[in-house]
Parts: structure tokens; sequence; C-alpha cells
């Protein structure tokens, strides 16, 4: 039996494709003039010019899940592009000021999670430098071998994950392999992985086990000939080098506009680095260099990547060879977490840990004092604004992530060249959503 259409409860006319084309147009006009985007549409063709808008991410794989471009094309040529950010907002900064200054150790963790050690580090160096201490010669020396380790497996991943948005999908699964052994370092050190919590304000959790040595001089053995694979897999690839060679070339003068720092920077001739710049840590007892390229494409940041690795290793094996005995953690304990040994066997310890954890009346910088802190993170200077209200909370945290800046120069390299390009730039870029959007 036919049913009435009239008694059927779908009054609601079914809209034309006309006037689904114009409110999709209308949607995107809102967009670009600042009201929220229409979430009708993922492509709709202008009016007679040819036009077409598309979107690119947030699901795209080439976006790594979080990160939203708008193109509009003619054919496959980029005129227009903008980007939105926030997909992955979680007001790590804002948490700061309802957690105390040792809390906020694990926030830090889920911004660059790809090397969440140097997101440890160099908030545990701004908040000590905001109270004017400083760690023992152990402690620093331990941090830097850490985040060189965490920087090469950052890096080497770029380079993997660059490869496989490529179309080299082997290097991809050469620098998850390889990664696993800095994990293998990460994991005995501290127990955890991939959001490792490893530093604590005035040290680091705990020692190194005795076989921490033995582990790091394999890896030193073990990880060099991966580069010369990687290259040999890449640099012979002609796909590969067609694909990023003079495609997204920043010169100098952008790159200085843009304040871009990092890999990014360095490969446009930029040489400025927070580790030779503004030494922390003890950076300035090592002998490296601070390599950077002159092209600043797509290419020149796969290279410079690729070298960045080479002086990470130098650094270790200088670290380790000159590693001091001694203790891990500043001798005040009134800001600085007693060991935990000593927590279960000394009263005092014990009554130390108890203020700081349960009653919060450890930290407590002067009230209006507030410091800058930059340490040299993977993707660039990571930095740090902390002011103090006097209690044991922060009044405010703002974090410099180097992802932001990266990604504000995308759209702009974008415009003019392909789509096919537009995935080779945002690659490069290696872009952290965690760090981008906090």
């Amino acid at each position: 039996m036919t049913q009435n259409p009239e008694n059927s409860g779908r009054n609601t006319p079914v809209p034309s494709a006309a006037t689904l084309e114009k409110e999709l147009e209308k949607g995107w006009r809102d967009h670009r003039s600042g009201a929220r985007p229409s979430s009708v549409s993922s492509v709709t063709e202008d009016d007679g010019d040819g036009r077409m808008v598309m979107n690119f991410g947030p699901q795209h794989p080439a976006t790594h899940g979080t990160l939203r471009s708008v193109f509009t094309l003619e054919g496959e040529s980029i005129v227009e592009a903008d980007v939105e950010i926030g997909y992955l907002h979680t007001g790590f900064e804002k948490l700061g000021e309802h957690m105390t200054y040792q809390q906020w150790v694990t926030v830090s963790d889920r911004m660059n999670y790809l090397s969440a050690i140097n997101n440890n580090v160099g908030y545990s160096v701004a908040v000590e430098e905001l109270l004017g201490i400083e760690v023992p010669p152990r402690c620093a020396a331990l941090r830097v071998i850490m985040c060189e380790l965490s920087r090469i497996a950052d890096h080497v991943l770029c380079v993997g994950l660059q490869g496989m948005d490529l179309g080299a999908f082997s290097v991809m699964l050469w620098s998850f392999e390889k990664r696993e052994l800095v994990y293998d370092i990460i994991e005995a050190v501290c127990g955890a992985r991939l959001t490792t919590s490893w530093t604590r304000v005035g040290g680091i959790i705990r020692d190194v086990p005795e076989f921490f040595p033995d582990l790091v001089y394999s890896f030193l053995d073990e990880f060099p000939p991966i580069i010369e694979e990687i290259h040999g897999m890449l640099l012979n690839n002609k796909i590969f080098v067609d694909r990023v060679k003079d495609i997204g070339k920043i010169s100098t003068e952008q790159a200085l506009s843009y304040g871009l720092t990092g890999p990014v920077g360095r490969a446009s001739g930029l040489t400025m680095d927070v580790r030779k710049d503004s030494p922390y840590l003890g950076y300035d007892k090592y002998d490296f260099k601070v390599p950077s390229q002159t092209e600043g494409d797509s290419f020149a940041r796969y290279m410079q990547r690729m070298e960045e690795i080479e002086q990470s290793l130098e650094i270790i094996r200088q670290a380790m060879a000159t590693l001091p005995q001694g203790e891990v953690v500043h001798d005040d304990f009134k800001t600085s977490l007693p060991e935990k040994d000593a927590v279960y066997n000394d009263m005092e310890s014990l009554i130390h840990h108890f203020k700081l954890v349960m009653l919060g009346h450890g930290i407590r910088p002067d009230k209006g004092q507030s410091i800058y802190s930059a340490t040299e993170a993977p993707c660039g200077e990571l930095g740090f604004f902390i002011a103090s209200d006097g209690s044991d909370t922060p009044y405010r945290l703002r974090v410099r992530p180097p992802s932001l800046y990266n990604y504000g120069l995308f759209p702009r390299l974008a415009e003019g060249g392909m789509i096919s390009d537009a995935v080779a730039i945002l690659s490069s870029f290696h872009v952290i959503a965690g760090e981008l959007d906090r």
C-alpha cells in the first residue's frame, strides 16, 4: 500500500543541488570573513570562474590527523590557501595555572609527543631558572644525553614520514624500527616509552640503571648505518628528489620574518641554535657544529635533519665519555623532590615529599617574578613564559611552540604550487598538532 507523503512525517523538502552549492559557498565565505565555516562540504565550485574550494584535512592521511587547510584551486594549482588550527586544542597552558609546578611536567609530555623528554627538560629548566637553582652535573649530563637521543628519534621519524607521504613507504618502516632503539633506552631509564614524565623540577625521577652505558654504546654502534641506508633509498630515488627539490623554498629573510627556528630555519640559512647561542645544561662544554643549508626547499629540510642526527650522535659520545658521578637531584628539598629510596627510609625526606606533593607547600616563587626560558627542541626553539603570584601554581604559563610558526608560513608556500607540492611542503615541516594547538 502506498503511504501518503503528507502523513509520513517527512514534510521538509529535499534541497536541490543548486541550493546545496549556494549553502556551501556561503559557508566558505563566512569562514574567510571570520565566521565559523560550514560543516556541510568538503568541495564546492565557484560560479563562473572555474575555481574549486577544497578541504585538505583534517582527516587526510598526509595531514597526520588534525591539520586542516582550505585550498582554492584552478585545476590542480593552488591559487589561495588558508589554515585552521585548534582540532587538538587541550588547554595545556590554562591547566598550568591550576596545577603545581611539579605536576605540570606530566602535561608537557603531551605537546610534542614524539620527543616528550625535550618538553620535560625545557619546562624544568624554565622553572629552575625562575627559582635560581642549578641541577647537579650528573643530572645535567644525563638530560643532555636523553634530549639528544630524543632528538634523533624525532628527526628519523620525520624523515621516514616525509618519505611515506611522497610514496617511499619502506623508509617509514625503517625509521619506526630504528626509533625503537631509542625507546628501549627511554623505557629502561623511566619505565615509559612515549609520554615519559622523566624530569622533576630540580632533577630527574631517578638515576639511570647500571646497564645504561651498555645500552647507549650499543645504540651508537647500531644506529649510524641507518643514515646511509636512508640516504641510499631516498637520494637515489628520482621520484622523491623531484618531489622535494625547489619545492616550498623559504628565503633567509622569510625565515627571520616568520620567526622560524630549528631545522626549518637552519635549512634556509639561519645558524641560530639555542644550545650554542644561549647554552644550558652545560652544552657549551661539548664540541659540535650547527649545520645549515642555503636552498631553503623541502630537500634542504630533509638534509638538515639528517646532518643534525650526526651532530646529536657526537654530543652523546662526548657526554657519555665525560659522564660524572654524583647526585641527580638538587639538594634543596624544599623545592626538589627527594629520591624515592630516601622517602621510604628517611623521615625528613618523607616530610619533604609529603609537603611538596600532598600539601603543595614547596615551590613558591616570589610574587611578581617572571621568566622566559628557551631550549632547542627537535622542531625548534621551545620557550616557556612563567609568571608567579607567590602561590604554588603559576599565575600564567605560556608556551612558544615551534610548530605554530612553521605552520603559519605553510599557506604562503602552498599558494602557486600543485596539490602534490603542498604534501611535500607539509611533510618537511614536521608540524606536531599537540604543541601547535596546545
